[in-house]
């Protein structure tokens, strides 16, 4: 973003205006696909939208106007909204909940560890030497390219489920739940899983965890230009430890949610958004530390964001959605959260550009403290261990 608005000559709102478009596009995929990846099957929904994504981005190197550049990320929108909910609906066929967190922990390191060495590879191929006229177009293309083999390989290998018949009998691994059902019921279904209001619970949650969230990934590079005036590739290098850092915290929390919380995602994911609201509280202070400072910062909001943004995007996921409606119920959480990515871009440009940088961190305090609310209600939903100590006291005995 910094260099396209060099080099291009657009201004904040510009960009604001792409993502926002870009995002529209997401949101609305989030809901369709959800239902077509239970309807349709994951794989093909999946591996379709992977090859609109790549020609979106590739694409995009080719037009250097805003109009160009916003139509073709509309389209990537489209592509990238089949990959989540499809995915967690492949998983969920293939794992019980008493390992998803831990699993879906280590799973959903995906999109952190993608994040992270995407910020990395486009910031190389934007700044090196090679082919230099190329500029900022390196940025979209030569991740276009890496897309497009992954493509491949995941339409040569995935499958869409076990042989359950077989594991059940051989192996054990899987429960009774999560035998094939006729993909009819997915429609016949749908309103049944809306009904729930847990799943809107989960839904407001990620509406504020993925506004703060997308607003890190988006806005980063150019908070730390426009405010400490780092050099682009600095900025970019800098804004990977949000990322990085979000590795960590996706594994805590996926071994508290299944070793400590009984495979409770809802009360170890309250705590963590707390105390993201208190780092952001104190961010006037961490940043008078300078460089070192700014790290630390986006650090610990990366690892205290990106351990319930996983839980409950991902195993609370297949928890709310049991069996046969896991893509239902995770396009939606998806969904609502794409809103919160909508309104982002906006709201950010806004707040940097009339009150400063600074004064955003007190709206990510409302949030972070909002998000940790919603679950705070149910904070003991499809935990094990509550069930577990009542059967103790009610019998008086050791067994459960």
């Amino acid at each position: 973003m910094p260099m396209m608005s060099k080099q291009l000559g657009v201004s904040n709102m510009d960009l604001a205006n792409i993502i926002t478009l870009y995002s529209i596009m997401y949101m609305l995929g989030q809901f369709v696909s959800g239902y077509l990846n239970d309807r349709l099957g994951a794989k093909a929904v999946v591996g379709y939208g992977l090859a609109i994504s790549v020609a979106a981005n590739f694409f995009i190197g080719f037009f250097p106007s805003v109009f160009f550049i916003t139509v073709c990320m509309i389209f990537n929108g489209a592509g990238q909204s089949t990959g989540w909910s499809g995915l967690i609906r492949i998983m969920s066929n293939w794992f019980e909940k008493k390992e998803r967190g831990i699993v879906m922990g280590w799973w959903t390191t995906c999109y952190v560890i993608g994040g992270f060495a995407a910020i990395l590879f486009a910031t190389w191929w934007a700044t090196n030497d090679i082919f230099p006229v190329w500029g900022w177009r390196k940025a979209f293309w030569a991740p276009a390219i890496f897309l497009l083999i992954i493509t491949i390989v995941f339409w040569r290998n995935i499958k869409n489920k076990p042989n359950y018949q077989s594991l059940n009998r051989e192996k054990g691994l899987l429960s009774i739940e999560q035998t094939e059902a006729p993909r009819i019921q997915s429609a016949k279904n749908v309103f049944t899983v809306l009904a729930n209001p847990v799943l809107w619970l989960v839904g407001g949650m990620y509406f504020f965890t993925k506004f703060i969230r997308y607003s890190f990934l988006f806005w980063l590079p150019l908070y730390f230009t426009q405010q400490f005036h780092y050099t682009d590739n600095v900025a970019g290098y800098t804004s990977a430890a949000f990322e990085l850092a979000g590795f960590f915290g996706i594994i805590a929390a996926g071994y508290l949610s299944d070793k400590l919380f009984g495979s409770g995602r809802f009360l170890i994911s309250a705590l963590f958004l707390f105390l993201l609201g208190g780092i952001f509280l104190l961010q006037p202070a961490i940043a008078h530390f300078g460089y070192w400072g700014n790290v630390a910062l986006i650090s610990l909001a990366g690892f205290l964001i990106y351990g319930p943004d996983s839980l409950m995007s991902a195993a609370a996921a297949m928890d709310i959605g049991k069996a046969h409606n896991t893509g239902i119920a995770a396009g939606f959480i998806n969904g609502v959260g794409s809103i919160g990515q909508l309104l982002s871009p906006y709201l950010v440009a806004y707040i940097s550009q009339e009150y400063g940088w600074n004064s955003l961190f007190q709206v990510f305090v409302i949030m972070s403290f909002a998000a940790g609310s919603f679950l705070a209600v149910k904070w003991n939903y499809g935990a094990i261990w509550p069930l577990k100590l009542t059967s103790i006291y009610v019998s008086g005995t050791n067994k459960i």
